[in-house]
């Protein structure tokens, strides 16, 4: 990975520091590339162009728009810095590795206050590492809460855990919430409850430290309530829309599948934040997850022109930007002002994220082995046959928690296979070794038909991962994995 290109980059930013942002020294044309997600290049493209016309300091942007998605962003970002977008959108659980990479130029004082000043907190703190802002927040919309079949349950029930259950249970229709399979909803519980899973950074990105609290009277707490649905026979664990056609009363996920599920339930489908579950007489709402979309710039040796670059993200993302991309995109917006308007407050889905919102948890920057270790809760807790066994799948959490500040330097930078591959469904990390020429091979065959998917990542997480997308066999075969770490690429090798 270009990594030297990062560190030549990071010097411009003390000279970036000097440039004052005036019409004198900003205006000029500049040639820049702009990732977006798909939908959003058109807009984009007009939204560069009201730019171009409306700014008093004199700057003109020659701008490439190019779709490329969120999740892919990082990847290519960190791969190749040099050749990334000036301006790109990303995911926010892919934060961490791009301040890593150094893909991120961190925002000036300014920048920095009008970020903090005109959103709300969760995506914030999604924006900073340290105590430094490096991007800019862009939707408020990556968060999940309850739909379900009017038809099936009755309103007066659906602040209930309890009652939901029953209710599935008597119509013999599903209760879909993906608790064995993702930590992201599984949290739910826990959050419920009080309990944390704070991770904090250096300002170069790297984890030091975690307090967290799931193993802890308020965790047993958590998974007693979370007990009473992974144990029942109409509990699902999903978060399709889709599972509204097979069967499902009741599914937890995200304005994602508002169409989907307005598709299948039409009149009947209701659209309400997540219930309540009670234990020893205490009831407990359950928590969330809220996550965004995030925007950034890429460091420049051209001081001048970072300095351009950030006057147009922090225009792309103001509140006209995000009110222009709700009305046509139907984006969740960051920005408090456009939060508050009517017409976000009318729309079903974002008005459930919105009454959501108290109970839910900014998605900050976590280590990217723990969704791996946590979302395993679901199955121990299936499987506990007394509290004691829930204790345990607390326990073993915990231990596999601590000892990720413990891996060995060939652990924490080796590389690894994992994915649907030797009767494994990504729950399994196979080793490689890194040869002489770089690349690193995987040090077992593996016989896999046409459509297998794996990854590779590094030090048992998902902070570094290739190929962008999974990666899938064309053709059945023994096959050793190969994986050049200086490109990026992953491939094949006959046996």
């Amino acid at each position: 990975m270009k990594k030297v290109l990062a560190l030549i980059l990071t010097l411009a930013l003390v000279v970036s520091s000097c440039v004052v942002a005036s019409a004198e020294s900003l205006a000029g044309t500049y040639d820049i590339t702009l990732w977006v997600a798909e939908k959003a290049v058109d807009l984009t493209k007009q939204q560069i162009a009201d730019f171009n016309a409306s700014n008093e300091l004199g700057i003109v942007f020659n701008a490439t728009v190019e779709p490329v998605s969120e999740a892919d962003a990082a990847t290519q970002m960190i791969t190749d810095v040099e050749a990334g977008g000036d301006i790109f959108c990303f995911a926010q659980d892919q934060f961490a590795r791009l301040v890593q990479a150094g893909a991120l130029a961190p925002l000036g004082e300014g920048a920095a206050a009008f970020v903090k000043e005109n959103n709300d907190a969760g995506t914030v703190a999604a924006a900073i590492s340290g105590d430094t802002v490096y991007a800019y927040p862009l939707t408020a919309d990556n968060g999940y809460f309850m739909y379900y079949d009017k038809s099936v349950i009755p309103e007066e029930d659906v602040d209930s855990l309890e009652k939901l259950i029953a209710d599935c249970e008597a119509a013999q229709k599903y209760f879909a919430f993906e608790m064995q399979s993702s930590a992201w909803y599984l949290a739910s519980f826990f959050f419920a409850t009080g309990c944390v899973s704070e991770w904090e950074t250096d300002d170069d990105g790297n984890f030091i430290s975690v307090h967290d609290t799931f193993n802890s009277p308020e965790g047993l707490i958590a998974v007693k309530g979370m007990e009473k649905l992974v144990k029942s026979d109409f509990h699902l664990s999903s978060s399709s829309g889709s599972e509204f056609s097979s069967n499902a009363a009741i599914v937890v996920t995200g304005t994602w599948d508002y169409e989907t599920v307005k598709g299948i339930l039409g009149d009947n489908m209701g659209v309400t934040d997540l219930p309540s579950f009670e234990v020893d007489g205490k009831e407990y709402h359950l928590g969330s997850f809220n996550g965004c979309k995030l925007l950034g710039v890429k460091p420049q040796v051209d001081a001048y022109k970072l300095a351009a670059l950030h006057q147009l993200a922090r225009y792309l993302t103001g509140e006209k930007c995000q009110q222009e991309r709700f009305e046509a995109l139907s984006w969740g917006p960051s920005n408090l002002t456009v939060q508050a308007s009517d017409a976000v407050q009318a729309n079903p889905g974002l008005a459930a994220l919105i009454a959501q919102s108290p109970y839910s948890v900014p998605q900050c920057q976590i280590h990217g082995s723990w969704w791996d270790i946590a979302k395993v809760i679901g199955d121990d807790v299936k499987n506990a046959e007394d509290e004691a066994g829930l204790q345990q799948a607390l326990d073993n959490y915990y231990d596999k928690i601590a000892s990720l500040f413990t891996l060995s330097d060939d652990v924490k930078f080796g590389w690894t296979v994992i994915g649907a591959v030797n009767g494994t469904m990504w729950d399994n990390d196979f080793a490689m070794t890194k040869g002489d020429d770089g690349v690193w091979k995987s040090n077992d065959a593996f016989e896999m038909e046409a459509g297998t998917e794996f990854k590779v990542r590094q030090g048992l997480s998902w902070d570094n991962n290739f190929p962008a997308e999974n990666f899938k066999v064309e053709e059945a075969g023994t096959y050793y994995v190969l994986f050049n770490e200086a490109t990026g690429e992953v491939s094949l090798s006959a046996e």
